[in-house]
């Protein structure tokens, strides 16, 4: 997975707004770019890609700025990026790496679009298991939370069986 400098900062100032999810002043915008050593017009325009996505909300006047729509707990790290960018899809990853042809030459049978579908899917439900309230807890806890994760993973994966017949 590649992370765009969209979803990154993106996401980093959509946890400064989770930070202070409960206060009743909301998040100004220098204060977002000031905590994030940002520009306030990149982070205006983050913000209002979090808007349209439904996560954040524009609060006007001379006490304005912006809060999320719902509590950190409730919205994912998935959500987020996929707000921000998203996930390249199979039939993204398909027409992309064409060569020199239109199509790819592998489009009627390929041995890597199950293995990038299958990391992508990891990827997506990792994320999607992951609300914003979680990432606030410190990196120390986070990367526990992480580890615990893939050991639990390790433990669902099926070894690939793989035919003897001739």
């Amino acid at each position: 997975m590649k992370v765009t400098a969209q979803e990154e900062y993106g996401v980093r100032c959509l946890l400064q707004l989770a930070r202070r999810a409960g206060e009743p002043r909301p998040v100004t915008v220098r204060e977002v770019a000031a905590s994030e050593s940002l520009s306030p017009a990149y982070v205006e325009k983050l913000l209002r890609v979090l808007s349209r996505a439904g996560l954040a909300e524009s609060i006007r006047g001379t006490r304005g700025g912006y809060r999320m729509t719902r509590p950190p707990e409730t919205v994912t790290l998935g959500e987020a990026v996929r707000a921000l960018g998203g996930f390249i899809t199979q039939s993204d990853l398909c027409a992309r790496f064409t060569g020199n042809d239109d199509c790819c030459v592998h489009t009627a049978d390929c041995g890597l679009r199950p293995v990038w579908s299958a990391v992508n899917l990891h990827i997506q439900r990792l994320l999607d298991s992951m609300p914003l309230s979680s990432l606030l807890q410190g990196e120390i806890k986070i990367a526990s939370r992480l580890n615990e994760t893939a050991i639990s993973l390790n433990r669902c994966l099926v070894p690939l069986q793989t035919s003897t017949e001739v």
